[in-house]
């Protein structure tokens, strides 16, 4: 088999990669902008429960995180190993993707919020309209590099058993015994992936900057 063949085989995987990546990244910002919401406004007590989440989450490796997630997402509950692989690597996810969002709910100033609320607005409604958009924007930068290490982290739901990049990569090189090339074909769609995510984030994070005064 050639390097196109081999290619070919493992980037039928890619649906599965995408996926997975576009269930667990909305899922990860979900959660994380609740919980950083309730690190950054709930109060200490609150704020030191979400920093114990943040801590345990990022303190234990991904991939045992998502074995313990797994069983306990799909027990019972009828769920196939893509979802529950998704869904498990969005509540990893959403540790990270809280502590983006809560430093850049900080990096709002706080005068924004005084005159907010010195105009008639609430605090929900000064966070939502004057806070948050303007985090959104300070949050894309350290959020490309999430998108990243989403979908590189995608290839841990091959010890689920779904068939995405990694675990074809796996498949085809057994069968062939070609390991180099089975997996240097899979790390170049990987590469493919991060490379055109970031440029396109990139370009949406310079659409979205303010134009520096003249």
């Amino acid at each position: 088999m050639n390097l196109n063949q081999f290619i070919s085989y493992i980037a039928q995987g890619t649906i599965y990669t995408v996926g997975v990546t576009l269930i667990a990244l909305p899922a990860g910002l979900l959660i994380g902008t609740i919980l950083a919401l309730l690190y950054v406004y709930g109060g200490k007590v609150t704020g030191r429960l979400m920093n114990l989440y943040s801590t345990i989450f990022r303190g234990i490796p991904p991939l045992v995180l998502l074995f313990i997630l797994f069983f306990a997402v799909s027990k019972g509950i009828n769920l196939s190993a893509f979802w529950a692989g998704s869904l498990s690597l969005g509540i990893v996810s959403s540790a990270y993707q809280m502590e983006i969002v809560r430093g850049a709910l900080l990096a709002v100033s706080g005068d924004q919020m005084k005159a907010a609320r010195a105009i008639g607005l609430s605090r929900l409604q000064a966070i939502r309209y004057v806070v948050l958009p303007q985090a959104v924007r300070l949050a894309i930068p350290p959020w490309s590099n999430e998108v990243a290490i989403v979908i590189k982290d995608s290839s841990l739901v091959y010890a689920l058993g779904v068939p995405e990049i990694l675990r074809r990569a796996q498949l085809i090189a057994a069968s062939s015994q070609q390991y180099l090339l089975a997996y240097l074909s899979a790390a170049l769609i990987y590469f493919l992936l991060v490379f055109l995510t970031t440029r396109l984030l990139n370009r949406l994070e310079n659409k979205l900057a303010i134009p520096a005064n003249p």
